[in-house]
């Protein structure tokens, strides 16, 4: 497999989850509050997408160099190594308010 190849790859799985995320908020934030599995689910799902915001950013140079790319990678790393200190309300906004402004991003990359 070639660069090119991972890199689209890796844009498919960013699409994906942050379509999940989209369907997980749009239950609402009082769902959010109420189910122990959502804020569990939003977790795992800033790993996954900081996870491939690091992947792009270190493979392909200067396309990936607008900051929320870093930033996702960043708060993929707190989410990881310091989940006893997580503030579930910032959770909330990192995925319903940062995380579409991702994915038109990605609409943006997809359309480049």
């Amino acid at each position: 497999m070639n660069d090119q190849d991972r890199i689209e790859r890796w844009l498919g799985e960013l699409e994906d989850a942050l379509s999940q995320a989209a369907m997980l908020v749009a239950r609402g934030e009082d769902a959010y509050a109420e189910d122990p599995a959502i804020p569990l689910a939003f977790e795992a799902l800033v790993n996954r997408v900081g996870d491939l915001a690091k992947r792009l950013t270190s493979a392909t140079g200067d396309r990936f160099r607008h900051p929320m790319w870093r930033a996702a990678a960043r708060t993929r790393d707190f989410v990881v190594h310091h989940y006893d200190r997580i503030d579930q309300e910032l959770l909330w906004r990192t995925v319903s308010v940062s995380f579409p402004k991702l994915a038109e991003l990605l609409d943006e990359e997809w359309n480049h």
